[in-house]
């Protein structure tokens, strides 16, 4: 069986979010969180998950992405005793069978997404229309390269011999270093 696990590309996450998804907690597609709020009055970074999250169960926070994993029969039980746990506490479910069940179905709708290889990234888009929440899911393949390709290249158009050649690493420059 297969399941949705968090995936963190990039650190856009900590900041879109108001709370982000640790990397590999399971997922499920979270519109529950937003079931019962007006969408029209969500604004900044819960708009943003409301539009575009994948909800980490563990957490209770969002992540862009999220990305298809196999996952054995005592994992699908962990993520939906957990997830019935968090509803209990967070969504205040009236009981914990009750939160199971409910557990269950998302657990069940999140691992009917996963129709695809294992490890294909799966993204969220989620819409108010007519008085219901709409979500549409699309794949992303991951190429498989070490780190992410440069986003920029500079020429130095002078002659060869009177400077030498600068790499800037932009990647680095994110985290604060300069190689």
């Amino acid at each position: 069986m297969k399941l949705l696990k968090t995936v963190r590309a990039d650190p856009s996450d900590t900041f879109v979010f108001d709370k982000a998804a640790e990397p590999g907690e399971w997922a499920i597609s979270g519109a529950l969180m937003f079931a019962q709020l007006d969408p029209a009055t969500l604004a900044g970074k819960g708009r943003a998950a409301f539009r575009s999250g994948f909800l980490g169960i563990g957490s209770f926070g969002w992540s862009t992405l999220a990305r298809i994993v196999e996952a054995s029969d005592e994992d699908r039980t962990v993520a939906a005793e957990q997830l019935a746990v968090r509803l209990v506490e967070r969504l205040g479910a009236p009981d914990l069978m009750t939160a199971r069940r409910a557990a269950e179905e998302e657990i069940a709708f999140a691992a009917s997404l996963c129709d695809h290889p294992t490890g294909m990234l799966v993204a969220v888009s989620r819409r108010y229309e007519d008085d219901v929440i709409r979500e549409a899911f699309r794949t992303l393949q991951a190429i498989g390269r070490p780190k992410p390709a440069p986003v920029f290249t500079f020429v130095n158009e002078a002659d060869e011999e009177e400077a030498p050649a600068e790499r800037i690493d932009f990647t680095a420059l994110a985290d604060g270093e300069r190689r």
